[in-house]
């Protein structure tokens, strides 16, 4: 059995949060917290506390959550995008990252956030 894990959910729609966490949280991991904003986001990345972020690529009124994949990598923190259709190339720096695509499966959540190993 994989190790359990704290996860931080930065996601803005309400009932795919309240999806993540429970799928999460039936994988025998812990939910950190659920932002759902960039500055929120950030905030939650200075405090700590948790292993691995699952982080929406775009997040309400267009708002695209790279700089909170900045402040997860610059503190070595795992993470991994979820998007529903997000075309364009990730930052050079974030290119490796693993990817949840909507609509997600809780197989599909499980390896996602089995691969920020």
């Amino acid at each position: 059995m994989k190790r359990s894990r704290s996860v931080l959910i930065v996601e803005d729609e309400p009932l795919i949060a309240m999806m993540l966490e429970d799928f999460v949280d039936s994988l025998g991991h812990n939910v950190a917290g659920t932002v759902d904003c960039v500055a929120d986001a950030l905030a939650r990345v200075e405090e700590g506390g948790f292993d691995v972020a699952i982080v929406d690529v775009h997040l309400r009124g267009g708002e695209a959550s790279w700089p909170v994949a900045d402040a997860l990598a610059d503190r070595g923190i795992a993470y991994l995008f979820s998007t529903g259709g997000y075309t364009s190339p990730a930052p050079e720096r974030h290119r490796n990252a693993p990817t949840l695509s909507k609509p997600f499966t809780m197989s599909g959540v499980e390896a996602a956030i089995d691969d920020c190993d």
